[in-house]
């Protein structure tokens, strides 16, 4: 069956595991975009993961600027410092962008991209999974608007790299060079920000090997501690966020279906992009995650 004309053309970018399980079902399944294409580095991946959509692989030479061409949306299953720049490749083509967390990993790459989506005056959203996730988003929004917060804590550990996980994530070599800070890191900001408002003073330390524990202020006043890794025992994985204040503490509730989330994302930004208004998790909030993080970067020795 024929697509209606409306629809807007997206293509994405990557074709590893994220992409394969979240991205390409997500805008396969989309009702109001034309899944248009797919490009990877690996061109028999994107291949493949075009074929199982039964959408164009675009991974030939020049392809990335052939699936901008093709499309008026791009979405970004990439390494942040490979996204970065191709980010504002396809903004100067006039594509608007739904790109992953983080943006980039250095400040001068975030705030490049952020500048070429400006210039070209397209819309953009960074895909932070909490604020889109069906449980998540309106507790987050909830508690935005509640007066009192003191303080927060979160804990995000991972086990990709213990001994006995199994996640295909581990093969990802820009995660084990950065570590939890800036894999997870983003989610847990995404989260407190929105709630205690933007970061004041940033102190990190170092804990076990790639586990980073973060102290902030934030503009509200209230403080928050933050313990993020990838590399903890299988058994002592998991997600926690909890607010303390007038209201007593709350707990993030738990969530799933990252197809959904995705899928509600793509919506944020088709709104966006028809009004012309800068969603609240657009690429200057993406570049501000990234001078957080890099800044407490530059407080942590070398890792071991």
């Amino acid at each position: 069956m024929t697509k209606p004309a409306k629809q807007l053309r997206i293509g994405l970018l990557g074709a590893g595991p994220w992409a394969e399980r979240t991205q390409a079902p997500a805008l396969a399944a989309h009702p109001d975009v034309d899944f248009t294409g797919v490009w990877a580095r690996r061109p028999e991946a994107a291949a493949a993961l075009a074929a199982s959509h039964g959408t164009t692989d675009h991974s030939g030479d020049e392809g990335a600027d052939a699936l901008f061409a093709a499309c008026d949306v791009v979405a970004f299953a990439l390494p942040p410092d490979i996204q970065a720049p191709l980010a504002a490749r396809a903004a100067a083509a006039g594509c608007h962008l739904l790109l992953d967390k983080p943006v980039a990993t250095s400040v001068a790459a975030a705030t490049e991209t952020a500048r070429a989506a400006e210039r070209a005056g397209v819309a953009s959203v960074v895909f932070c999974t909490l604020r889109f996730a069906a449980d998540t988003a309106p507790w987050i929004a909830e508690q935005a608007a509640v007066d009192g917060w003191f303080t927060a804590r979160a804990q995000w550990l991972g086990s990709l790299y213990a001994p006995g996980a199994d996640s295909p994530y581990a093969a990802s070599p820009w995660r084990r060079e950065k570590g939890g800070l800036w894999d997870v890191g983003p989610h847990v900001l995404s989260v407190l920000i929105p709630v205690l408002g933007d970061v004041t003073e940033v102190t990190a330390a170092r804990g076990p090997l790639d586990t980073v524990h973060l102290v902030l202020r934030h503009t509200s006043g209230a403080s928050s501690s933050s313990t993020l890794g990838l590399s903890a025992p299988v058994n002592a994985s998991g997600v926690s966020i909890e607010l303390v204040g007038d209201q007593g503490t709350v707990a993030l509730p738990e969530w799933g279906d990252a197809v959904g989330s995705f899928g509600t994302a793509v919506d944020a930004l088709l709104e966006s992009a028809r009004t012309g208004r800068a969603h609240d998790c657009d690429l200057r909030f993406g570049l501000r995650l990234t001078e957080i993080l890099a800044e407490a970067e530059t407080q942590l020795p070398t890792r071991g």
